[in-house]
């Protein structure tokens, strides 16, 4: 047992001792912890830096990407628009388009491969790309099946027709002799029948009945009435497109008309039939109306402008029923009735618009593309009437009959080499 001394000693010892071991450990602590703080400053700015330096290398590693990106877009970019170009300009040799209309005559030698006569085709012009044309043909299944001989072609037949007529038997021998018929525009189909018999080519009449019967499977045959009018005089006169034709003497009439008629199918072009379609026309009324034109007009540039007379006439037809056009009335008297079997005044009026309303039951002749077209494109005008001085070739349009009247005195005079007709104070014409 302690004593009480030392009890009291040991409880007279000081409390606060302890604590300030306590303190100077905390203290000891403290400072020792406050210079560790200098190497976590120094770390986090290094991780700083690090970082800086990743982003920029980041942002590098990025522009340099989207410049990748940006060269790969540019080069798939010329890649299309190449290979684009390349299928249009493959798909226009492949369906004739710019090409020329020209028939030529195109042999194929004996056992020609079908790469030997697709260099011959693209060395005559007929085909830009050869080896689209061998493709299409094996394709096809038409590698191998080409005739040896002479072919009547144009540059402006699609792969397919093409095609077709190298697989048809040869035009005709060679030792033949080929004659060129030039059919001008304004031509009749009976003077076309007759020029054809006169250079030994076929019989007129023959050709006539052939030309005539039709049904030879060409596009433009699908725009035609299925049954043609009884009151026709010729059912295909304005076919017979006007051109320059090679055709071989003594040859089948059934092979002239399906030439002519072929060059008239690749005449006729989508366009065409499009304006048709606009302006509430058939294939047929076009023809017969661009045979008018064709024998009216003393120039290609007046067609338009009588075009113009003609359409206002039919779209005023409660005031102008008849289109008085004296070449209707010629041709009845010229062509129909010098050579119809028996004597018909039903088809002499279904002709001359004269007598019958609107347009004739028939074309006039063959007209050219360019009487054609003014029928499909007339100018704008408010004439109704026009009258030609057949001498000089000058055509004068009115739109009243006294305008009309007073044009066909003026001409007369001047044919007459009368004084023309002054004006008075009045404004009245007066004869001198």
């Amino acid at each position: 047992m302690k004593s009480e001394n030392e009890m009291e000693m040991t409880s007279s010892l000081p409390e606060s001792e302890p604590k300030t071991e306590v303190r100077k450990k905390k203290i000891k602590v403290s400072q020792a912890e406050e210079p560790e703080e200098l190497p976590r400053r120094h770390t986090a700015q290094k991780k700083k830096h690090r970082k800086k330096k990743a982003s920029q290398k980041e942002r590098v590693h990025r522009s340099a990407r989207v410049y990748g990106v940006l060269m790969m877009l540019t080069f798939v970019f010329v890649i299309s628009i190449s290979l684009a170009v390349g299928i249009i300009e493959i798909g226009k040799d492949m369906l004739g388009i710019n090409g020329s209309q020209r028939l030529v005559l195109f042999n194929i030698p004996e056992g020609a491969t079908t790469a030997q006569i697709a260099q011959n085709l693209h060395d005559d012009g007929i085909i830009k790309i050869p080896k689209a044309f061998i493709y299409f043909s094996k394709l096809s299944k038409d590698d191998g099946n080409f005739v040896a001989g002479n072919h009547e072609i144009s540059a402006s037949m699609a792969y397919e027709t093409l095609i077709n007529e190298l697989k048809k038997n040869p035009a005709s021998d060679d030792s033949q002799t080929v004659v060129d018929i030039m059919f001008p525009e304004g031509i009749t189909l009976y003077d076309a029948a007759m020029k054809l018999q006169e250079n030994n080519i076929c019989d007129a009449q023959k050709f006539l009945y052939y030309f005539n019967a039709g049904n030879l499977g060409y596009e433009f045959e699908d725009h035609l009435p299925a049954v043609s009018s009884t009151l026709k005089f010729y059912r295909m006169e304005g076919y017979c497109f006007p051109d320059t034709y090679t055709f071989y003497e003594e040859a089948d009439p059934a092979d002239v008309c399906r030439k002519i008629y072929m060059n008239f199918n690749l005449k006729m072009s989508g366009a065409y039939y499009q304006r048709m379609e606009e302006l509430g026309i058939s294939l047929d009324e076009t023809i017969i109306l661009a045979s008018i034109i064709q024998k009216e007009a003393a120039h290609d540039g007046d067609m338009p402008m009588i075009s113009s007379v003609f359409w206002n006439r039919l779209t005023h037809s409660t005031e102008f029923p008849k289109l008085q056009s004296d070449v209707t009335s010629l041709y009845v008297e010229n062509v129909i009735k010098p050579h119809i079997e028996l004597d018909n005044q039903a088809i002499y009026d279904a002709y001359d618009t004269y007598v019958c309303n609107g347009l004739p039951a028939g074309a006039l002749c063959n007209p050219g593309i360019a009487a054609i077209e003014a029928a499909l494109y007339p100018a704008e005008s408010d004439y109704y009437y026009f009258y030609a001085n057949v001498d000089t070739g000058e055509t004068f349009f009115a739109t009243t009959l006294e305008e009309h009247n007073a044009n066909i005195d003026m001409v007369e005079r001047v044919r007459q080499g009368l004084p023309p007709v002054e004006e008075t104070a009045e404004g009245e014409g007066a004869a001198e």
